[in-house]
């Protein structure tokens, strides 16, 4: 597709979108921890977002917790709601006939008489999209899915417990109300878009939105710079999050190799905060501080953020939330190494009783040490 130069100022407004939710029926397990406004995305607490749910679908894995439950499926977004989450992430795009569905990959196959066949997801009607994997009716039988992993190999999509495909608007209807949604605005990164295709695809989005959010806690978040700014041009409801792989990968548009692009597009474009590439933060952790000198939120992804020793460093760091895969572990984690200034002072010892200690003492002069040495092991 060629790229036509996208001039947010002559994008039309998005009416049906309410400028000012109510706050009132937002979840207690949200209100407390997160302030939102019309322009502000203000964590009071270490935020924890479930990956595509209750984790991503690593299906050459040894490790069983990777592909125990199907990736962006109402199953696991409330698998993942039966822990301490604020929010779940999860991809969406829109199909020919103009439905918001939720899928991660740009390409969905299955395997007919021993043949491959592979579709571009947004290219399939409705009913092509939900005709693939497990179906709802008992008696009526899926195509088998199929997955391309990242070094070509093509291997069934076999998880412990399967499924069906979903829309986003059965997410707003079936998945626990008290969990926030963060969507992500999918887009094949080796497809330059027309303006009008992207304007298509987001009101398409929004529309669904505006009819069934009923307050729930909403972050837009998209790697397709154009389209980030343009959500945020569409509607003033929700903060706009700009993703990056922080420099740890190089694209052609310049905007998305390094966090201090990112910066200046969030800030040029009017947008809430950065979602990087944990290993883009540990590599320049000089950018945090600018990021929040900037009154930026900053969130981040990857696998490290299974580690919840590197979960706390980045707490440490200031950094508002982590997007993790193991939501068990990682919201068992958190509860026990970051706790409100109230939390540790309400620890009553009985008499005799030594304290122990969950989480590492740092001093400040250790910290920055650690934050001298991180960028030189992540490299």
């Amino acid at each position: 597709m060629a790229l036509k130069a996208v001039h947010v100022s002559d994008v039309p407004n998005l009416d049906q979108v309410p400028e000012k939710p109510s706050l009132a029926i937002y979840s207690t397990r949200f209100s407390q921890g997160v302030e939102i406004g019309r322009t502000s995305f203000k964590p009071s607490k270490f935020l924890v977002v479930g990956h595509r749910g209750n984790g991503m679908n690593l299906l050459q894995s040894s490790d069983r917790r990777m592909k125990a439950v199907k990736e962006n499926s109402i199953l696991s977004f409330n698998s993942a709601a039966n822990y301490p989450i604020d929010f779940i992430e999860f991809d969406v795009q829109v199909t020919k006939d103009d439905c918001p569905i939720i899928f991660h990959d740009n390409f969905i196959l299955t395997q007919e008489n021993g043949t491959i066949y592979e579709r571009r997801v947004t290219e399939l009607t409705l009913a092509e999209f939900l005709s693939y994997g497990p179906q709802r009716e008992d008696t009526v039988t899926g195509k088998p899915l199929l997955r391309k992993t990242k070094d070509g190999k093509i291997v069934s999509w076999t998880v412990e417990t399967d499924d069906s495909a979903c829309t986003l608007k059965e997410a707003f209807e079936k998945v626990n109300p008290s969990i926030g949604f963060n969507i992500e605005l999918k887009f094949d990164d080796h497809i330059v878009y027309e303006q009008d295709y992207l304007v298509r695809v987001l009101q398409a989005i929004l529309h669904v939105i505006s009819e069934h959010a009923k307050g729930r806690p909403i972050i837009f978040s998209s790697f397709q710079p154009d389209a980030a700014l343009l959500v945020k041009k569409l509607q003033t409801t929700y903060p706009v999050f700009f993703l990056t792989n922080g420099g740890t990968e190089i694209y052609y548009d310049v905007r998305r190799n390094s966090l201090e692009e990112a910066t200046k597009l969030c800030l040029e474009g009017g947008l809430e905060g950065i979602v990087s590439e944990v290993k883009g933060i540990f590599r320049n952790p000089v950018a945090v501080n600018k990021i929040k000198e900037s009154k930026l939120s900053l969130m981040t992804y990857g696998k490290l953020n299974n580690v919840p020793e590197a979960v706390y460093m980045q707490h440490l760091m200031g950094i508002d939330g982590v997007i993790v895969d193991l939501v068990h572990e990682i919201t068992e984690a958190v509860s026990n190494l970051v706790k409100k200034p109230e939390e540790a002072e309400d620890e009553i010892l009985l008499e005799g009783e030594e304290k122990v200690q969950n989480r590492p003492q740092f001093s400040q002069r250790e910290l920055s040490f650690l934050l001298k040495l991180i960028p030189e092991l992540i490299q």
